[in-house]
């Protein structure tokens, strides 16, 4: 596993952080870490990466404990806020975290994400002439420099335009196909379901759902049927197989937690006397399901 926590726990004066995290993480995944602002998210991120020194719990990072200095030239990071110096060039600040690296060819190194980040031409202007997009461009610039096995991502297309966010998906796609592993904090959860294969949704401290990601959505599969007049059991009738009943007019909506359960929703909608037209399912997106999620309390 590229990370490894065991009941991770990073508090302050004993509130907020996260609290138990346990979370397993394969090579060459891109894995979408989500939850609402103050959830913890943060906080884990920088307890990973060494910036945070946890409160109880322990963790691996590519096999190693946290900490571990040889693996620390092996990790990219791109936090959520971050301010590079006013005065310098973009070309400068490269060159100063490049140094750090101790890469054999740096010059050619900085050319190449330079490229890669749509900055080229630009590396000679003060980062306070960079607009936020272009600082943006920057950072992951930077997190990019040692080539990363893994790579932290926190907030990553917040600042850029749709194409620029466009580039950033190709660019974590490309990492992956070369055996790489993302970690990706982000609220844009069409991005995440684009681009992620498993996530975790954190709330209040605590993980409280992760998995593949095709398989949470498909856990809780949106239906939706086309009937008669539905008669007065109806919703009795299917409250044990199906959530989230809603009626409008001869259209009813529901969810099913399995699919394998639709058939014998199918048989009480139609024992209940209600005719049954037409029964599609609405494709559920992560936003759908982790709204809901939050809304459950769970």
């Amino acid at each position: 596993m590229v990370i490894e926590t065991f009941d991770l726990t990073k508090q302050y004066n004993g509130r907020g952080g996260c609290i138990d995290i346990r979370l397993q993480v394969g090579e060459g995944e891109v894995f979408g870490f989500l939850g609402p602002n103050g959830a913890g998210k943060s906080t884990l991120v920088k307890t990973l990466v060494g910036l945070l020194f946890p409160t109880s719990g322990s963790a691996k990072i590519l096999g190693r404990p946290l900490g571990d200095t040889g693996v620390k030239a092996k990790i990219g990071y791109l936090p959520e806020n971050f301010k590079y110096h006013d005065w310098m060039t973009g070309w400068e600040v490269l060159k100063f975290h490049v140094e750090l690296y101790k890469l054999k060819d740096p010059k050619k190194r900085i050319e190449e994400l330079l490229e890669l980040v749509k900055l080229s031409g630009h590396e000679k202007k003060r980062v306070s002439g960079y607009s936020k997009g272009m600082q943006q461009r920057l950072g992951l610039a930077v997190a990019l420099l040692p080539d990363p096995d893994l790579l932290f991502l926190d907030e990553p297309t917040s600042a850029l335009d749709p194409v620029g966010r466009i580039e950033v998906r190709e660019i974590i796609k490309d990492m992956k196909s070369r055996g790489k592993t993302v970690f990706l904090n982000s609220h844009l959860l069409s991005e995440v379901e684009m681009i992620c294969d498993e996530v975790a949704i954190i709330n209040r401290g605590r993980i409280i759902t992760q998995g593949k990601l095709s398989s949470l959505l498909e856990s809780g599969t949106s239906m939706e049927a086309r009937i008669s007049k539905p008669s007065k059991d109806l919703v009795k009738d299917l409250s044990g197989r199906a959530t989230q009943m809603e009626i409008d007019g001869n259209i009813l909506r529901f969810k099913v937690k399995d699919r394998q359960d639709i058939p014998e929703i199918v048989k009480a909608i139609v024992n209940s006397g209600t005719l049954l037209y037409e029964l599609k399912p609405v494709n559920g997106s992560l936003e759908e399901f982790f709204v809901n999620l939050l809304k459950e309390g769970k």
